[in-house]
């Protein structure tokens, strides 16, 4: 099976996310002056949705055309204005930004089948404007429920190991976030369970 059936399989049937924003996201993008937004494995499109909504010109990429389908729809739902949102089919492991963006997102890349991720994240910074920012935000453990299922990332990496891996020369960039935040989150079986994300943010320097 290739990484693009795994994804069309997951996808298929079912809505797989709450389609609600990711908490830290939208707290550092308040913060952020809003312009051009890139979501890398967007999924089913909360995160895109919420940035366009609140003015961002996003683009949406994710493998699987069952996901951005499901975007799509969500966000007619949701009113965003026509064309706020380009959305993108692509195989990150191959894909290449076409220009730059003020905010470069990449919440929860990681995946149970095989994923060049430092590769992808290391290709990202590139497509960072001038005084843009990367956002990074993942597991920095495995959730309770998912303990007997096989992970590409079993060594999640903690917000110093993120910094390290992705190879930024520091002086181009200014990590102004690495850190673990928990929050509470609720699985497939009802169960609840207190999670911890490692978040990273990198912004990179102005050309002025």
């Amino acid at each position: 099976m290739t990484t693009a059936d795994f994804w069309e399989q997951r996808y298929a049937s079912t809505q797989v996310w709450s389609g609600r924003v990711n908490q830290t996201l939208a707290e550092v993008a308040r913060g952020l002056v809003v312009g051009s937004a890139l979501d890398l494995g967007c999924g089913e499109g909360g995160d895109a949705i919420w940035l366009a909504r609140a003015g961002w010109q996003v683009t949406a990429v994710d493998i699987s055309t069952n996901a951005l389908e499901r975007g799509r729809a969500a966000a007619e739902a949701a009113r965003v204005p026509s064309g706020r949102i380009e959305w993108v089919a692509a195989d990150l492991a191959s894909w290449r930004p076409a220009g730059t963006y003020d905010l470069v997102s990449a919440c929860f890349l990681q995946s149970p089948v095989s994923l060049p991720r430092t590769e992808i994240l290391r290709r990202a910074a590139t497509a960072v404007a001038p005084g843009g920012s990367l956002l990074i935000i993942s597991h920095a453990e495995m959730p309770p429920w998912a303990n007997d299922h096989h992970h590409e990332h079993a060594d999640f990496l903690g917000p110093a190991e993120e910094v390290a891996a992705l190879g930024l020369d520091s002086r181009d960039w200014d990590v102004v976030l690495a850190e673990v935040r928990e929050r509470d989150a609720v699985g497939p079986d009802g169960a609840s369970a207190r999670l911890k994300d490692s978040v990273v943010r990198a912004r990179r320097a102005r050309n002025d």
